[in-house]
């Protein structure tokens, strides 16, 4: 299934790597359906953010209080790997829970699309939207 993501979804990603270089990004991916229009950063509390993210829990769970009230759904997650390629690393495939969510990964100026499943991730194709 082919992922839609805004045009201002995708500089959000690239401009909040590029800000917390060398340490890695993170945050959350909304919208609705396949569609995502927002891109919303978190803290990464990781104790060693230079190679590990871990997306601040209140973040979390803002996201989830205002998707019950009818708001934006959680779609999935995003963060950087300042000195890797934009696909899933040994420790992402650790931490994976098959839940599902879309995870983009930021890496040297590009995104990769990826959904978690019960069997791994496997790569999303993109469709850029203006917005």
């Amino acid at each position: 299934m082919t992922v839609e993501v805004t045009s201002g979804v995708m500089a959000t990603l690239l401009q909040e790597a590029e800000r917390e270089h060398p340490h890695e990004c993170c945050g959350l991916l909304l919208g609705r359906g396949e569609s995502i229009d927002r891109a919303v950063p978190a803290a990464n509390v990781h104790r060693d953010p230079a190679s590990h993210f871990e997306i601040d829990p209140a973040a979390l769970i803002a996201a989830h209080k205002i998707q019950r009230a009818g708001g934006k759904e959680l779609l999935g997650y995003y963060h950087s790997h300042p000195l890797g390629p934009a696909v899933p690393s040994a420790t992402d495939r650790q931490q994976s829970s098959g839940d599902g969510r879309i995870w983009a990964i930021v890496a040297n100026g590009s995104v990769g699309w990826w959904r978690d499943t019960a069997s791994g991730f496997t790569a999303l194709p993109l469709r850029l939207v203006e917005g």
